[in-house]
């Protein structure tokens, strides 16, 4: 098996990421040394891209079941069910690493990742989002790469015909030199017709179906798992390369074999390529798999049995079909213009056998790639405790609007418009609501129903405490379906942190899973995917901690669904989750204490889960009564920008009630959580129906035909004042 001139050695493993004792763990397992194509094979399956060695011990306490859950983590994506027979499928996954390095194919691939995650599952994509980190404004990269992710994610997902329709942007210099791209997807299906991907029945074919293998993406997973230095540059032949218009004919193609019953199981291509798809299709199924290599179509020669596995080129599936479904495929996929080839076939020995130029180029057991892969408990400790901001230490007396104009005017607030118009949201024409509002709806299609979706995380929350932070996350998705009207179902996560071998990164990613976990078990959301991209950092020094959320939800009928823009004026302004008495605000870690105070790490504001729960309740119960005419979460910036964006949505303005007493920047920019800024018709009822629920609530204003806000007596700002500056944010930056 092993020749003199291909025998391994310690030195090759830790070139492919391994530790001595991983290394020394292979050579146990097979009693022997690997070759080259083995190494490789194992070095990708055990990268944290692949098998999160770090994280599956925190990973395992997350709630994942619930009567809405028909498809938990370990799928290619989560599904739940929503009504009238149907599923929805979604994933939200990184692509990190590869869009520093080549931030157009990085973003593509990523959105041409993900769309193969849920197509896999025999849904037809409706929607795609993304939560995108850059480092700071002025850094002399941000704008070449805000531009190259942007272009891509619209390339791709604009060519493939998919509606792009929320995200979130964030700038942070702890990101200068690692970003963050996460691509989350979701798609409709059948609940009875999900496919998935465990193999079955020995003898049956292995089909290799899409594009040509390349060259280009060997080792991806691997080089997802490590740091960055000063070698960055280096990895780009790692960066894979997509193609939407082959993507598209692949989703075609699959949907419609799907149709004809031929499929028993299928696995995307994705990190790792042909080995990741072949080893977890044989191990979810207890078989095993013969592949010749020389069977799978390549597009460049003398390709060695190493390239052909550890390859992400794109757009390529693994399938096992029905022997008697072969040529019923073929026909399919010839008629789609792609390769269709079987290449192998399932077998009952529990390895994975691979020839190439009629000898054996692998013969390993299946078990240790993946149930044995390593798992780590890493040393982690205490989240340090940080001190409480007092409002009157930070707080001064400008005026509300000059500081709420300064705030919109920051790239932390300023209007994404610049970069979601270059994404098509209104193809496929369902999209209800989309990018720039609390969540996106698309309609399903031909009926009434509609699914609500959002990306969330405040990584600065996350970075004071992790444990508040990672609930937060979770509290903030839920509030945002709640605000239109849906009912949140479950959620995906993507959890971005640093170099789990420091105890203080550790410590983050555990006390992250263990507020998410609390809030997803006490807002009903459980968790059917996600994924974990570690190492996010350069040459040693970490990201702000980001586990990002994505949420599902349903709304029965899209008309009675809101937004949060003003109706009318003379509708009644109100905050649902504070009382008449608030006079001061939480400005700890707040994007207010960012721009006006020092740079120390405070305590963010505390989560109430039981009063997101019910809150959020209330507010879903009242809109769907048609008590509630506009809706908006209080998040980043406070109260005063929850109405800006309310008012400068809908070109209505405000006159809003100001406490005569207190810490009134602090009232205005704290980031107290649980709360809503709604409007309606008539606020003596609504007020009535929240002291029936045992809800707070208070009047603080009315919606105004003068195009202006108003605080008080004595402080006016125009509407076109603050638009002028919101919207101007970005573009000025993207300009230069």
């Amino acid at each position: 098996m092993t020749s003199a001139s291909d025998k391994m050695t310690f030195q090759n493993a830790a070139a492919m990421g391994l530790s001595r004792d991983e290394w020394n763990l292979i050579t146990q397992r097979l009693g022997r040394v690997p070759n080259l194509c083995e190494l490789g094979i194992f070095s990708a399956m055990w990268s944290e891209h692949c098998s999160y060695k770090s994280s599956k011990k925190w990973l395992k306490t997350l709630p994942i079941d619930g009567p809405q859950v028909i498809e938990g983590p370990g799928e290619n994506a989560g599904a739940v069910d929503i009504g009238d027979g149907l599923a929805a499928i979604f994933k939200i996954e990184s692509h990190n690493h590869p869009s520093y390095i080549e931030p157009y194919q990085g973003a593509a691939t990523g959105v041409g990742g993900i769309l193969r995650d849920v197509f896999t599952m025999g849904a037809r994509p409706v929607a795609l989002l993304n939560a995108l980190r850059f480092g700071e404004a002025g850094h002399d990269k941000t704008r070449h790469l805000v531009n190259g992710v942007v272009s891509g994610i619209g390339g791709y997902g604009n060519c493939i015909g998919i509606p792009t329709i929320g995200g979130e942007v964030n700038f942070h210099k702890s990101y200068n030199g690692n970003i963050l791209v996460n691509a989350m997807a979701v798609g409709l299906t059948n609940s009875d017709r999900i496919f998935r991907s465990a193999a079955t029945g020995p003898g049956n074919p292995v089909i290799y179906v899409g594009a040509k293998t390349g060259r280009d993406g060997i080792h991806g997973a691997t080089m997802a798992s490590a740091e960055f230095s000063d070698e960055t540059e280096s990895k780009r032949p790692t960066v894979q390369v997509g193609d939407p218009f082959t993507g598209k004919l692949l989703m075609e193609a699959c949907l419609e074999l799907m149709a004809s019953d031929s499929v028993l199981s299928i696995q995307d291509m994705g990190a790792a390529g042909l080995t990741s798809s072949s080893v977890e299709m044989a191990s979810k199924g207890g078989l095993g798999m013969e592949i010749d290599l020389d069977l799978v179509p390549a597009r460049e020669e003398n390709m060695s049995a190493y390239e052909l596995m550890l390859s992400e080129s794109q757009e390529r599936m693994l399938m096992v079909l029905k022997p008697e479904a072969t040529e019923t495929a073929r026909v399919i996929f010839n008629k789609w213009d792609l390769d269709f080839m079987p290449i192998g076939q399932v077998t009952e020995t529990g390895r994975l056998v691979l020839l190439k130029n009629g000898a054996a180029a692998c013969d390993i057991p299946i078990g240790p790639l993946v149930d044995d892969a390593p798992e780590y408990d890493r040393p982690h400790g205490d989240a340090p405790t940080r001190p409480k901001l007092a409002s009157h230490d930070i707080a001064t007396n400008s005026q509300i609007s000059k500081t709420l104009k300064s705030m919109l005017g920051h790239v932390d607030l300023a209007s994404r418009r610049w970069i979601y118009e270059q994404y098509d949201s209104q193809v496929m024409a369902d999209t209800m609501a989309g990018p720039g509002g609390d969540a996106a709806l698309v309609r399903v299609h031909g009926s009434h129903r509609g699914l609500a979706i959002s990306t969330d995380c405040t990584p600065r929350y996350v970075e004071a405490n992790p444990k508040t932070g990672g609930a937060q996350a979770v509290a903030e998705a839920y509030r945002n379906l709640s605000a239109i009207g849906a009912t949140p179902l479950a959620i995906t996560n993507n959890l971005n942190f640093g170099n789990p071998e420091k105890p203080e990164i550790m410590t983050q990613l555990v006390d992250s899973i263990i507020g998410m976990g609390d809030a997803a078990r006490m807002l009903d959301t459980p968790v059917v995917s996600g994924n974990v991209s570690l190492y996010n950092e350069t040459d040693g020094s970490a990201i702000q901690p980001c586990p990002v959320i994505g949420m599902v939800g349903v709304i029965d009928d899209v008309e009675l669904a809101v937004g949060h823009g003003f109706i009318a004026a003379g509708n009644d302004i109100l905050v649902v989750g504070q009382n008449d008495s608030k006079n001061d605000g939480w400005l700890g870690a707040s994007i207010y204490q960012q721009h006006f105070g020092d740079d120390k790490i405070y305590a963010p504001p505390p989560i109430d889960l039981a009063a997101e729960r019910a809150h959020g309740s209330f507010v879903r119960q009242q809109i769907l009564a048609g008590k509630i005419n506009a809706a908006h979460d209080i998040s980043d910036g406070g109260l005063a920008v929850a109405i800006a964006e309310m008012a400068l949505k809908s070109g209505l303005g405000a006159s809003i009630l100001v406490p005569e007493q207190g810490q009134l920047h602090a009232w205005a920019f704290g980031e107290d959580q649980a709360r809503f800024v709604v409007s309606t018709e008539d606020g003596t009822a609504l007020i009535a129906a929240a002291k029936d629920a045992g809800i707070e609530i208070t009047s603080i204003g009315m919606v105004s035909e003068a195009s202006e806000l108003k605080f008080g007596d004595r402080d006016t700002i125009s509407l076109q004042e603050l638009n002028d500056v919101f919207e101007s944010c970005i573009p000025s930056l993207m300009a230069g």
